[in-house]
């Protein structure tokens, strides 16, 4: 008679001992089993294809993104948008997030209180394959007759641009300011514009669709990228895994086929 409690009470221990093992590795939870990340447009073939491994090492799991401009992002998550991680394109963005007590406490503790840098950037101009206009230098973006696009000023490929042209001694207005930088490039495959201002990841990733020039003064604006645990995340232990995959040899192997550079 006593056999059958003895069972039951084994079999409730082993459905306890798989619930914590599942929240160990923090694998399949979050929201309904989705990871939010907030990351910048530069990083959407990238983080795209870390998704694809991250979800086989974690059945039942799904990494939702938001690809926008770093600025629009930190804003959404400081009015309380429902997102794990933050990876930006820049270090002031992600300062700003940190300033708001964005981030998460313990993993924050863990990481000198702000963003851990795992990638860099920096800007090419991109033209049109055939390159109708011409350019050959930034001197040339300042030419009347090509049409020039740029990232928005309070964005981060916006902010190096300005950097970058103001160390080049050239004084431009374009034709159009973009949201972000994927933008940019859009303008400039579509023949839109004549030239635009994007980063060394964007040209590669565009392929033959444009042609990156560089140019010495794109070293004046170099990007840093960091990434961080938020602390809206509903499962940090599954959103702390993400950012580690990002730092892994696998991520740099990723990141470094993509055209960044070691942080």
């Amino acid at each position: 008679m006593r056999e059958r409690p003895l069972r039951s009470l084994c079999a409730l221990t082993a459905v306890l001992l798989c619930v914590c093992a599942c929240t160990a590795d923090g694998a399949g939870r979050g929201r309904d089993g989705r990871l939010h990340v907030f990351a910048a447009a530069s990083l959407t073939d990238v983080f795209t294809d870390l998704a694809e491994e991250f979800e086989e090492r974690r059945p039942g799991t799904e990494v939702v993104f938001n690809f926008a401009g770093s600025s629009d992002l930190a804003v959404q998550i400081d009015s309380g948008a429902p997102a794990d991680v933050f990876a930006s394109a820049d270090t002031l963005t992600m300062e700003r997030v940190v300033e708001e007590g964005g981030l998460d406490t313990a993993w924050a503790e863990e990481h000198g209180g702000r963003g851990a840098v795992f990638a860099t950037n920096t800007l090419r101009i991109a033209v049109p394959p055939d390159n109708p206009a011409g350019v050959t230098e930034p001197a040339d973006l300042a030419d009347d007759d090509v049409a020039v696009a740029l990232c928005a000023r309070e964005v981060p490929c916006g902010a190096a641009s300005v950097a970058a042209l103001e160390a080049a001694g050239v004084d431009l207005t374009p034709v159009t300011y973009e949201e972000d930088v994927r933008a940019v490039l859009t303008k400039v495959e579509l023949g839109e514009v004549d030239a635009g201002l994007v980063y060394a990841t964007d040209v590669a990733a565009a392929g033959t669709r444009v042609l990156g020039l560089d140019f010495p003064e794109a070293e004046e604006a170099v990007n840093d990228y960091p990434i961080a645990v938020l602390s809206g995340a509903e499962d940090p232990v599954l959103a702390a895994a993400w950012v580690d995959l990002v730092l892994s040899d696998d991520g740099v192997e990723v990141l470094t086929a993509a055209g960044f550079g070691a942080p």
